[in-house]
């Protein structure tokens, strides 16, 4: 079975409001971009799942999901095994879907009833279970809380230099006032681009790109200890700190 566009089962077309598929990935494998007819919830129930669109990056851990709206185009890339359940929605099956790309919580209640999509058959009925269960998991797709997963990609290529350079080496401590030296350019300045571009200043955007290659390397089976070394802190416990303070829970704890 593939998430491509060009699945023969064309679960994805929008023939019914709503519909669901189980695929696994082995790690590495990468899903080139594509895009559906219908909005679509990315579950995984295992493995993390790096997702790129509109040139920007979303990374989706265990217990999260991400929502696609219709037609955008998205690429996925897996670490570790993982185990996507996923959801395709006809952008006019509810009129309170979310409009954006965004990281979101998964409750248990949803979790089941993305389960119990998937093994329905289709077409289904409308007014018998099938059909009640599939509305059911639209009006909790209704109130989906957004999660801080997203990296948005500034366009200014000072900024780009900066955000490439944080992203190949998040051990990288260089300060604004030291991209301000090598780039020439004032350090307020880049503190405005950056704001303007991404809604970050340059230290919340940094922190991001060291909490998602957190999450990736974590899920690769980095020891803590080195993890935190590789992204520049310097302890476990003021890396285990800020992990917890994003995530609700200790970086040691996180995947089980």
């Amino acid at each position: 079975m593939d998430i491509s566009p060009h699945d023969g089962l064309n679960l994805d077309q929008g023939y019914m409001p709503v519909t669901g598929k189980a695929i696994d990935y082995p790690t590495g494998h990468v899903v080139p971009s594509h895009s559906h007819p219908t909005a679509q919830l990315i579950h995984a129930v295992q493995g993390v799942m790096v997702v790129a669109a509109r040139g920007d990056q979303w990374v989706v851990p265990p217990t999260r999901g991400l929502w696609v709206p219709a037609r955008e185009p998205h690429g996925i890339r897996m670490v570790g095994d993982v185990k996507i359940r996923t959801v395709y929605i006809r952008p006019d099956a509810s009129p309170n879907l979310p409009a954006d790309c965004q990281v979101v919580g998964i409750s248990p209640l949803l979790r089941e009833l993305i389960l119990a999509a998937i093994e329905v058959a289709q077409p289904y009925d409308p007014d018998m279970r099938d059909g009640r269960l599939m509305q059911l998991l639209l009006d909790e797709v209704a109130v989906l809380p957004s999660l801080p997963l997203h990296l948005p990609q500034p366009s200014d290529p000072d900024l780009l230099t900066i955000c490439r350079v944080l992203a190949d080496a998040p051990d990288d401590a260089s300060t604004l006032g030291d991209w301000a030296g090598r780039l020439g350019v004032d350090a307020k300045t880049i503190q405005r681009r950056f704001a303007r571009q991404t809604g970050m200043t340059f230290g919340q955007w940094r922190q991001q790109a060291r909490l998602i290659t957190a999450l990736e390397q974590l899920a690769a089976g980095v020891k803590v200890v080195d993890a935190a070394l590789n992204l520049g802190y310097n302890s476990p416990s003021a890396f285990a700190t800020m992990f917890k303070r994003q995530f609700g829970a200790s970086p040691s704890s996180y995947f089980r």
